[in-house]
């Protein structure tokens, strides 16, 4: 009963365009009081108590740490990089756009910061040498959503947070998927401007010139090695590497490259507060569905209906691959990660899937929705950035979608997640492993 009120109620509060983050604690308020033995201050509580997370702080920092690389002049330069290097070939500003929004994605964690701080650059370049406004603007649609791919990744946090998933873990498993999708685009991307004549610039940069582009942003390309590197080496937590980037992109931005002033550092600022809030929200009321969800037995009840149905492993995650593209095609990342993982992640495991691979699953799934109607977001910000309605950005989508679906076998080919975990893992292993023979060593030579 309490269940079917609780989905009933989502369906129709999302049927009538409420945003989601209201919907799900609409929906969640409607199944406490056809419950009865909960209170209704509980959805309160949970607003409060959720965002009471050391992990979940990880997202406000990127978000800031993304906003202040836009403004600051770090995207700037590192797009000069790309361009310096690639630019000459056929298609070279789309594979300049490509390869950027992998170097950015090093850094936000965010689709949608990712095509808003790239896009305003390349878009009007690229509409300026003869690329088509279609082609330009779902590409870099596309391009945006590797940033919740490879590392650091805002989805990846939320299931971590969600599923008790080692964070560090997921960002080292998100490395080879993304890069295997970005290069996967180039390709496509590369291909398609050959076809329609769309050749690279035709100037060849010099030796000089291309060391002189690297050492101008220098400090550009040193942040996700910083980033990364500090949480790979156990230096600090993704957290503490999101308040890394943030103050790292601050300095940059203020006294290096000292692209903004007060002014532009507050309104920054006030960009990131905004995406914070909103974010915020919806994890808070989509805590409060999943507690429900838990507290209700809905996830084991669910797990034993499709055990039930179907032990083919292939067809249970064929199945789970396509309830997770049709959910990104309505509903946003975040709270899409924070009601699915819980209900989804048990039913893996029944069939041997480990939660890491699993987690790449869900975000590259779901990474998907940021470029399918109705709602992709990146379609969206893509349209606004580009002056253009929605119908042009769509005209030109289809080809990608397919290409992204088609690396849905990240879903069945496990080596392209766990390949770096386990090798990071056996290194690591090792080593404590050395370290206490010599320990115990040194102590035997002692006595």
């Amino acid at each position: 009963m309490v269940a079917a009120v609780l989905f009933i109620a989502l369906v129709v509060t999302l049927v009538l365009n409420m945003p989601v983050g209201i919907a799900i604690g609409v929906s969640s308020l409607c199944a406490i009081l056809a419950d009865g033995r909960i209170s209704s201050l509980y959805i309160v509580q949970q607003l409060v108590t959720s965002a009471d997370s050391f992990p979940l702080m990880a997202i406000p920092l990127f978000i800031l740490a993304g906003e202040l690389m836009g403004a600051g002049g770090v995207s700037k330069r590192l797009l000069n990089v790309c361009n310096v290097f690639l630019g000459r070939f056929t298609g070279g500003l789309a594979t300049v756009t490509i390869v950027l929004c992998m170097f950015f994605a090093a850094v936000s964690g965010s689709g949608p910061a990712t095509v808003a701080a790239i896009g305003s650059m390349v878009i009007p370049t690229m509409l300026d040498k003869g690329y088509s406004k279609s082609f330009t603007l779902a590409l870099i649609a596309t391009a945006g959503s590797i940033g919740v791919i490879i590392p650091p990744s805002i989805p990846m946090v939320i299931y971590g947070v969600s599923t008790s998933t080692s964070i560090s873990s997921l960002f080292m498993a998100g490395f080879l998927p993304g890069i295997l999708i970005g290069f996967s685009l180039i390709v496509v991307s590369y291909l398609y401007c050959k076809k329609q004549g769309w050749k690279g610039d035709e100037r060849k940069y010099t030796a000089k010139e291309k060391l002189a582009a690297i050492w101008d942003a220098k400090w550009a390309l040193l942040n996700p090695i910083i980033i990364l590197g500090g949480i790979y080496a156990g230096i600090f937590t993704p957290t503490e590497a999101a308040a890394v980037a943030a103050v790292y992109a601050f300095i940059c931005g203020a006294f290096i490259y000292r692209e903004f002033n007060i002014k532009e550092m507050f309104a920054t600022i006030g960009n990131a507060c905004n995406t914070t809030g909103t974010t915020m929200v919806i994890i808070g009321c989509a805590t409060a569905f999943t507690k429900i969800l838990t507290i209700e037995k809905i996830p084991g009840a669910i797990t034993n209906g499709i055990i039930n149905f179907t032990d083919n492993k292939i067809l249970i995650l064929l199945l789970i691959n396509v309830l997770l593209l049709i959910v990104g095609c309505f509903m946003d990342t975040t709270p899409a990660m924070m009601v699915l993982a819980p209900i989804l992640l048990p039913i893996a495991m029944q069939f041997g899937v480990d939660p890491i691979h699993f987690g790449i699953v869900m975000v590259v799934n779901l990474a998907i929705g940021f470029i399918t109607p109705p709602l992709g977001i990146n379609l969206f910000v893509a349209s606004r950035i580009g002056r253009s309605d929605l119908e042009t950005v769509c005209s030109g989508i289809i080809k990608f979608i397919l290409v992204m679906c088609g690396l849905l076998l990240i879903t069945f080919i496990r080596q392209y997640s766990m390949t770096l975990p386990n090798i990071f893992y056996r290194v690591t292993r090792g080593t404590a492993a050395m370290s206490i023979l010599y320990l115990t060593g040194k102590k035997e030579r002692i006595r």
